[in-house]
């Protein structure tokens, strides 16, 4: 290897077969490959070959077995053709995903690790022309065959591509706001409520139909406004496009409408200017800034052929460009597709729904058997008809939407002083169930800024890691502002005192066919010229004379070294005075975890919740990252994951069938892109976890929409901010295990809530269906004076009293304590009626106790004759019934809000004890100075000349209490004891057999790999 600047030569196609066939025999005497820096490897690498079919979409289900071996395939194991395959990193690229600084160094240390250093290729026979063409293979740029246009395009064409191609901008359907307000009125429980207003205004009692409609507007009016609020991330993506383009039609620049714009248009870019489309840059550089679409703060430097994405920026240069996609085919346009709303219901909305469909289920039943009853009584249709309204009316739960709503608001102000924003409301209860939280790795684990790092491995006499780093700044402008990402870090590094003394005669800057950059420099203190040259290791090495192979034998090994651990390297070389290029020493830049992400993960870890990384850095940077962090050491590229039909852009057919066993096992996956982050998310939703997800970038938005819970980090992009349920204001993850835990206490108090809720009307529904069967109050014996009626039933204003004060003043349990799980919380309704049965049926069981004493009062040897209590009236017995359903309903909430625990266990908040004083205080006062009057029919009447009775209610009501709370925690006893429905699982997710022998399998591969690099 001659020391003259001989960077252009390509390989010999001759030298380049022969790295090829070289390859096979390396592997028999180093077993050690590309797998080993990877994390998959070979085993026998012969029979992998012979073993694996072409890859290809099948219906066949993949076994464990297959995942293994796809895991493990070697490098190479796809047929060869002359021209490189399209890799991974490719993709990457064309997605605009790919880091500033590329991945050259890093492939090389792949490269090192499949075909050994220097001596060791000596040994094996592998010509260095051949292993330099297998390095340009891994590191060259994919020619696709793209046509740049420079001439542009005629009006005439460009008219007839907008009909074939259609317009640039993204499609969106909205539905008019009336629509999604009348939506409101179509749900379980407001047609429930329908149905009882227009049996209201049918048997034309209007107060009661009044009553009905101010809660359904009101209930409808509070969804309206959640729904509406979170807002759309189509529309961000749209409003975020620019508006015009400097377009070259009939042979001049014109601005058009961007719109307007067609594939194979030609365009100029320049400083300022947003990029209108994907455009592949047809000269010269410019500097891209894609934080908009990717988070990362450092702009990219594109070159000829490369694709800049519509919705980026350019900072520096002007080029002219033509445009590659438009509208829906654009990196924005796929984004869109994938943020389409699902019309999924949440988890919450789920359960509710479900909860709706039960208690209406029961009510139809019973007022169905009720007023058939009636009817065959002798009762009149109306007759009937008031009874059974009743019956429906105790049915329907109405308060509890805008209670849970309500508790949820509140609740995410407390996450608002913890640095967190929900934009859906939702999202609370799915992050308090969250069982996997998939987080990206730059800028929230990491702190997206590269980092010097103390290791600088020297190969020059008397040089320092200063000195070094002063070389690589005189191959730089560095009295100018840094041309790319390289020069930012060393520049940002560089002591500039020690620059003073050296004057740039010359500057090669960065170019992708050179791919270094070089500096002419005169000492003003010698006045000796002497160059300095740096870029990726493998590039500046060939600068070296053919006499320094202990230098390139010691440079490889510490590229295969740091590459192992995924730090990043950059050579800088100068010359001597013989004007020949002399290594001085490797430069080596990490992005470190952020200092508490370390211990955040620990704590995710202990509230039951997995965290998998997933990025679209190299894998060889996750590994080392995951290592560091303790994640986990399964982390996978993402070859072996599916993609969208490039059609239909739908997924796999399956998918949770065929990947689902690699996407629990693995720890992370590398080198993925925004289809990949959203196939993994649905393939763990698939399985049934609630999964939560974290990105900044457009690339992002895709699956922070799939995921139960898309948390946008701190410093994200609109369309990020836009498709995510939850905002963070403050860095790194550490905020959202505050959420989880806060999440956790609202997700308690919103179970006991409706655990109370159901007992509540379960109470009501079939006290009144079972005191029309059980009691005939005329048939008791009572005062002349009086007529009792053949039926017992209860005012429509008196139930609608019960529940505004009750459930209005329910909406304190916001603020009530409460404990937070330790694990992930879920749903378990079938546990949650058996508990609500048990203390509906304590509550409503004294009720009809209660109504068997105060009917049967004016009776001899009766209870109330025994204690020297008068007899009661019947209007005062309607209203002592009401007292207790009022009373009994607000003290069984005290109840169930400790759950398995007894009331006294768990102390009420303040808040909570005075809104209970204020509703039962309200309740009581109704109860004394009730007007005597008949609303619906039904003789009403205060308390106030019997105190006695009023004073008997509540000691019943206390004592019934007790009783109930007893019960209550029994029945929990009972129920984790027997694990009834499950109850007793923690949240956590548990692998299946079959992930742990995909596991189990990969292990041992990899283990056998590393038994056999140790041999040779």
């Amino acid at each position: 290897m001659s020391n003259n600047n001989d960077d252009s030569k390509s390989p010999d196609p001759a030298d380049d077969e022969e790295a090829r066939d070289h390859v096979g025999s390396l592997k028999q005497a180093r077993i050690k490959s590309s797998s080993d820096v990877t994390g998959m490897r070979e085993g026998n690498s012969n029979d992998v070959e012979t073993a694996v079919p072409t890859r290809t979409r099948s219906s066949r289900r993949k076994t464990k077995s297959d995942m293994v071996l796809m895991m493990t395939l070697p490098a190479d194991h796809e047929e060869k053709t002359s021209r490189r395959m399209k890799s991974n990193s490719d993709v990457l690229k064309k997605w605009g995903y790919a880091p500033s600084l590329g991945y050259d160094d890093l492939k090389f240390a792949e490269t090192l690790q499949e075909t050994g250093t220097h001596r060791e290729r000596q040994k094996s026979g592998l010509s260095d022309q051949a292993f330099l063409a297998k390095v340009e293979e891994a590191t060259e740029k994919l020619e696709d065959g793209f046509e740049l246009n420079f001439k542009g395009l005629s009006s005439d064409e460009a008219k007839i591509r907008l009909e074939q191609y259609g317009r640039n901008e993204l499609p969106e359907k909205v539905d008019p706001k009336w629509l999604v307000f009348l939506r409101q009125f179509w749900a379980p429980m407001p047609i429930m409520i329908w149905i009882a207003i227009i049996i209201e205004l049918g048997i034309q009692n209007f107060l009661d139909m009044g009553i009905l409609l101010a809660i359904q507007f009101t209930n409808a009016s509070i969804s309206f406004y959640e729904s509406n609020k979170a807002g759309n991330a189509i529309a961000a993506l749209k409003n975020s496009l620019k508006p015009t383009a400097t377009v070259k039609r009939d042979g001049k620049f014109n601005n058009i409408d961007a719109a307007l714009l067609v594939p194979g248009d030609t365009v100029l870019l320049a400083s300022g200017s947003a990029v209108p489309a994907d455009c592949r840059v047809n000269h010269s550089e410019i500097d891209v800034d894609q934080a908009a679409l990717t988070g990362e703060s450092l702009p990219v430097t594109f070159y000829k052929n490369d694709s800049a994405k519509m919705g980026s920026t350019v900072v520096r240069g002007e080029v002219e460009a033509t445009v590659e996609f438009t509208g829906a085919n654009t990196f924005f346009g796929k984004t869109a597709s994938l943020l389409g709303n699902t019309g999924e219901l949440s988890h919450l909305q789920i359960i509710l729904m479900r909860i709706m469909f039960i208690l209406v289920g029961l009510s139809v039943v019973c007022c169905a058997i009720n007023f058939g009853y009636l009817m065959a009584n002798g009762e009149s249709a109306e007759q009937a008809l008031s009874f059974t309204i009743v019956l429906l009316v105790a049915s329907i739960p109405l308060a509890i939407e805008i209670v849970t709503t309500t508790t949820l608001a509140i609740g995410s102000k407390n996450l608002v002083k913890h640095g967190a924003i929900v934009a859906k409301l939702s999202a609370i209860e799915d992050l308090a169930g969250m069982s996997i939280l998939c987080s990206d790795k730059t800028g929230t684990l990491t702190l997206n800024q590269m980092v010097l790092q103390d290791d600088t491995p020297i190969y020059s006499p008397g040089e320092t890691q200063e000195s070094v780093l002063v070389y690589a700044a005189l191959a730089a402008k560095w009295e100018e502002p840094a041309r790319d990402a390289l020069d930012r870090l060393t520049l940002g590094s560089v002591n500039y005192e020690l620059l003073k003394n050296y004057e740039q005669i010359d500057f090669v800057p960065f170019d992708p066919t050179v791919k270094r950059t070089e500096g002419t420099l005169r000492d003003k203190t010698t006045g000796k010229t002497f160059k300095t040259s740096k870029g990726a290791p493998h590039i500046i090495m060939k600068l070296l004379n053919d006499s320094d192979d202990d230098i390139r034998e010691a440079v490889e090994k510490d590229v295969a070294r740091l590459g192992e651990k995924g730090i990043r390297s950059l050579a800088v070389a100068k010359t001597n005075d013989d004007g020949v290029f002399k290594m001085m020493g490797l430069l080596t830049f990490l992005d470190p975890p952020r200092p508490d992400t370390k211990q955040t993960i620990h704590d995710a870890n202990n509230y039951g919740v997995g965290v998998k990384m997933i990025t679209g850095d190299h894998l060889l940077i996750a590994k080392n990252t995951a290592e560091q962090l303790e994640m986990g050491n399964h982390i996978f590229n993402s070859e072996n994951l599916p993609l969208l039909d490039e059609e239909t852009k739908k997924k796999p057919e399956n998918l949770s069938r065929d990947y689902g066993d690699l996407c629990l096992a693995a720890d992370g996956f590398a080198q993925v892109y925004p289809e990949h982050k959203y196939l993994i998310v649905e393939c763990l939703r698939e399985m049934g976890y609630i999964v939560g997800m974290t990105g900044d970038g457009v690339n992002d938005a895709p699956a922070l929409k799939r995921a139960d819970v898309g948390i946008a980090v701190a410093g994200s992009t609109d369309a990020a901010r836009a498709a995510a349920d939850i905002v963070l204001t403050e860095e790194g993850l550490s905020t959202i295990i505050h959420g989880i835990f806060i999440a956790r206490e609202i997700f308690s108090r919103m179970s006991n809530f409706i655990t109370y809720r159901i007992a509540a009307t379960l109470q009501l529904l079939f006290f009144f269906f079972l005191a029309v069967f059980i009691f005939k109050p005329s048939e008791y014996e009572h005062p002349d004076t009086e007529v009792w009626p053949d039926y017992f039933h209860m005012p429509v204003l008196m139930l609608m009293l019960i529940t505004l004060l009750n459930d209005g003043t329910l909406i304190t349990i916001a603020y009530d304590y409460a404990e937070a799980r330790k694990t992930p919380n879920s749903w378990n309704l079938p546990a949650l009626f058996l508990v609500s049965s048990v203390l509906g049926a304590v509550s409503c069981g004294s009720s009809l106790l209660l109504l068997q004493l105060v009917l049967d009062s004016w009776s001899e040897g009766s209870l109330f004759s025994k204690f020297g209590m008068q007899g009661v009236s019947y209007g005062q017995i309607t209203t002592a019934v009401y007292l207790k359903v009022s009373v009994s309903d607000f003290l069984t909430l005290f109840s169930a809000r400790t759950n398995d625990k007894f009331f006294f266990q768990i102390k009420p908040a303040l808040i909570l004890l005075i809104g209970g004083v204020i509703a039962l205080t309200l309740s009581s006062l109704l109860s004394i100075f009730w007007p005597q009057s008949t609303p619906d029919g039904i003789l009403t009447e205060g308390l106030r000349s019997d105190m006695g009775l009023f004073g008997f209610v509540w000691i019943f009501c206390i004592f019934f209490w007790f009783i109930q709370d007893v019960l209550k925690v029994l029945t929990y006893k009972y129920m984790y004891r027997v694990n009834f429905n499950n109850i007793s699982k923690s949240g956590v997710v548990e692998l299946p057999e079959s992930a742990q022998k995909l596991i189990a399998d990969f292990e041992a591969a990899e283990k056998a790999g590393n038994g056999a690099s140790k041999g040779h």
